[in-house]
């Protein structure tokens, strides 16, 4: 009977051990679960936040390329109307009617172009 009672009492021993392991594990299982969850809402974040900047990537590359192809459009322009004038095609004291660089400009203090080199 001694014999018994004392496995039993071990096992309720280990039983209760046992037991406490169980409601740490529970426990830790909901931080875990609770650390994923706040994992999950900061990917979905980020994932927002990289399509956005992917779309502003996309929008600023189209718009560096427009500027890029206006730049070489004015580059070619000018070295054209360098050549114009070095070759006398245009002359630099050509009438206003005459020349093709003429635009009205909004006023004596800002005028829209810069003057060309003379």
């Amino acid at each position: 009977f001694t014999c018994r009672s004392e496995e039993i009492r071990l096992c309720l021993c280990c039983v209760f051990k046992q037991a406490q392991k169980n409601v740490l594990l529970e426990e830790r299982v909901q931080v875990l679960q609770q650390q994923n969850e706040d994992l999950k809402a900061r990917i979905d974040l980020n994932l927002a936040a990289s399509r956005q900047l992917s779309e502003e990537n996309a929008n600023l590359q189209e718009y560096v390329e427009k500027e890029s192809n206006e730049k070489k459009r004015l580059s070619r322009t000018n070295e054209e109307l360098l050549w114009r004038l070095q070759t006398g095609e245009l002359s630099p004291r050509m009438s206003p009617n005459q020349s093709p660089l003429h635009r009205p400009s909004p006023g004596p203090a800002s005028p829209s172009h810069p003057p060309l080199p003379r």
